[in-house]
């Protein structure tokens, strides 16, 4: 069973910028769609990031021209750097495996492990003014 596990949050000022990583061991990432999600303090969820298994990609509104998601060279991690933060990008950010996730997305986001393939434990964003 492929394991997702998440690194890179932490408390940083508005402005600044964070790098999270997503790497299942052992497993090659670049046959699959990999997604970043994010539930927020009021627990609404956000499709923020899409890395599609043939190399496009999907952003939110909410981040797009400040988040970039990319496929590393050796194909076990995927990366979310994230700039210019702001009070509002405060959340639990989840890496997700979604299996022929659908482009541009057509659902409402669920945090729900039950709902994805393979889905991460999270790591904490938390961005101060």
């Amino acid at each position: 069973e492929l394991q997702l596990m998440e690194s890179g949050g932490g408390s940083v000022q508005a402005g600044e910028s964070l790098r999270l990583s997503c790497s299942a061991p052992g497993t090659l990432l670049d046959a699959v769609d990999m997604s970043w999600y994010r539930q927020t303090p009021e627990n609404e969820c956000e499709l923020v990031s899409t890395h599609y298994s043939d190399g496009h990609t999907y952003y939110a509104d909410s981040v797009k021209g400040r988040f970039t998601i990319a496929l590393n060279d050796a194909k076990n991690t995927v990366y979310l750097q994230m700039t210019i933060l702001k009070p509002e990008d405060t959340a639990v950010y989840h890496c997700a495996v979604d299996f022929l996730a659908p482009s541009p997305p057509t659902s409402p986001a669920s945090c729900r492990e039950k709902d994805h393939n393979f889905w991460g434990r999270g790591t904490q964003v938390t961005v101060s003014s």
